[in-house]
């Protein structure tokens, strides 16, 4: 690298990397937030562990490079540990396992502390090793790695595997280190290689102690190496030689070091990697198809009507149209017919009359209302109107966001039928002009047939003698007195006939208002009660695919 290049080179060639890795981690964020108590919960924890597990990485120095060697028995890590470092710092020997506990060896301790301690490396296992170490090869600094020397994955202590499966969960790069012999073991492939297959990018391969091949055989293991890689799903594996037997046999692994160590991109390329790999786990739960903003104008307006039926509005409407005309006759009857009436005694229209109005005024002051099955019913129909293109962990979020107030909906759309009726002692105030009008009319009969009376006791029988009036003395008045009797009568009987009909009329329109006033309060109890925490519950996932495009990259 020549010095007029360096200008050209950015300060941090992984930030554009590390800038575009928060984006995605705070959209993941997001999508914990808005897919708690509606996804799968252990798709949510892996999530949340990876959040948490990137968030501190990306926290912690970019400057360092966590690179780990990881393998099985005799493939000779610790050997190629010490051979890097350029000191015996990790032990080495036949008796297995020897490496019981991570090795770490840093070049440049500035901010390495933190990243160790969140490493969990025992300080006792902590080297550092200054850049003067590679002075020979300036073009080669190692400055920023963090080389760790793992227990054997295969070892047969327990705590010693999860030790490595601990650091190959975390590694920036992860190094396998495998032997001529044993680079096919079963257990390496079948529990690393093809579970972490998608991670070519940030995984090397590593084929030790090819000293003890001939030159002519080295070949031949690479090429079914890569052979046994791709076939597992490791796409394009990157595979160096190496053999720590010569000075110069780790030549070609400490070059890679030294590239990634000076690309800096590791650490975003192993998150990134993460990243993709849980997008595809939340691919399920993000539908292709645009969510609708609310539920369709139809199927509120059928939402609206089957609530109304459960509440049985249009009952309670025909019972104030007929509470209205009862009430009406009240006023507006004539009083010699209503007299007639009682006379004959009829119980059941005094019942009706009386037991009706009673009920309908106090129908609606306790918690009775609509029947739950119809309510029920009519939430599971405007579900599904919304939930056919959505995943299923949507679909039942949104079907429990309809029925979530389903308890509380047959009380409080009785209650809206209630605030919709008008009190009862509110009448028209053509009602009390009529009421007037008609008792004149019965005052007018009573005394035209006082006034008969007294012309039949006077003028007839001749009661008062020579002395009465004319108005009472006369009998030839008598027709016409009994023709004006007649006629307030008539006029009487017309008028009740008159405000039956207008009565009729606009009783019904009562029942119509009447009916439209409870549609009222009940598409608001039906907007505040199921439409709202529908389209609420719409809203969430709309944004939770948004942050999954953005998850996906």
């Amino acid at each position: 690298m020549t010095t007029a290049a360096m200008p050209a080179t950015p300060a941090d060639p992984g930030a554009a990397e590390a800038a575009d890795v928060t984006g995605r981690l705070d959209a993941l964020d997001d999508m914990l937030r808005l897919g708690g108590g509606r996804l799968d919960p252990r798709l949510l924890d892996e999530a949340g562990a990876l959040l948490d597990r990137a968030g501190e990485r990306l926290r912690l120095s970019g400057e360092h490079t966590v690179v780990t060697l990881a393998g099985g028995t005799g493939s000779g890590k610790s050997t190629l540990f010490n051979a890097i470092c350029g000191l015996e710092l990790s032990p080495t020997g036949l008796r297995r396992p020897m490496t019981s506990k991570a090795h770490a060896c840093v070049w440049g301790l500035d901010g390495a502390g933190p990243l160790l301690d969140w490493l969990d490396v025992d300080k006792r296992h902590r080297y550092a090793r200054a850049s003067a170490l590679d002075t020979a090869r300036s073009d080669t600094s190692l400055q920023g790695l963090v080389l760790l020397d793992l227990p054997d994955h295969d070892s047969i202590r327990a705590e010693h595997r999860a030790e490595a499966d601990r650091f190959v969960t975390i590694a920036d790069l992860l190094v396998w280190v495998v032997d001529p012999q044993k680079y096919a073991d079963a257990a390496l492939h079948r529990d690393y290689i093809v579970p972490f297959a998608r991670y070519a990018g940030v995984t090397l391969i590593v084929l030790n102690q090819v000293d003890r091949l001939q030159p002519e055989e080295v070949d031949d293991c690479v090429a079914d190496l890569r052979r046994l890689l791709q076939a597992e799903g490791l796409a394009d594996p990157r595979i160096v030689t190496a053999s720590a037997a010569s000075p110069d046999g780790v030549l070609g692994f400490r070059e890679v070091l030294v590239d990634t160590v000076a690309a800096r991109r590791a650490r975003a390329q192993r998150i990134t990697t993460d990243l993709d790999r849980l997008a595809e786990r939340f691919a399920g739960q993000s539908g292709a198809d645009e969510p609708p903003a609310g539920v369709p104008a139809p199927a509120r307006a059928a939402l609206v009507e089957e609530l109304t039926d459960a509440a049985g509005a249009p009952a309670v409407a025909e019972a104030m149209e007929s509470a209205y005309e009862l009430r009406a006759a009240d006023f507006v009857g004539w009083p010699v017919a209503s007299l007639a009436d009682r006379l004959r005694s009829d119980p059941l229209r005094r019942m009706r009359l009386g037991e009706l109005r009673e009920e309908l005024r106090n129908a609606f002051t306790g918690p009775v209302g609509a029947q739950q099955g119809d309510v029920d019913n009519a939430l599971a129909a405007v579900a599904e109107t919304v939930t056919g293109t959505l995943p299923p962990p949507w679909a039942r979020a949104v079907r429990a966001a309809a029925r979530r107030h389903a308890g509380e909906l047959p009380e409080d759309l009785g209650e809206a039928l209630k605030d919709a009726l008008p009190t009862f002692n509110q009448v028209p105030r053509w009602w009390w002009l009529i009421k007037t009008w008609q008792y004149f009319l019965v005052l007018a009969t009573a005394l035209c047939v006082l006034w008969i009376g007294l012309l039949v006791a006077y003028g007839v029988f001749g009661a008062g003698g020579d002395g009465a009036n004319g108005l009472i003395g006369d009998a030839g008045l008598i027709p016409y007195v009994a023709v004006l009797a007649v006629c307030t009568l008539g006029m009487g009987y017309l008028t009740n006939l008159a405000c039956r009909n207008m009565v009729a009329l606009q009783s019904a329109n009562h029942g119509e208002r009447m009916e439209r006033h409870m549609l009222d309060s009940i598409e608001r109890v039906a907007e505040a009660k199921v439409l709202k925490p529908i389209a609420d519950e719409l809203a969430v996932y709309a944004q939770f695919r948004k942050d999954a495009a953005a998850l996906r990259g």
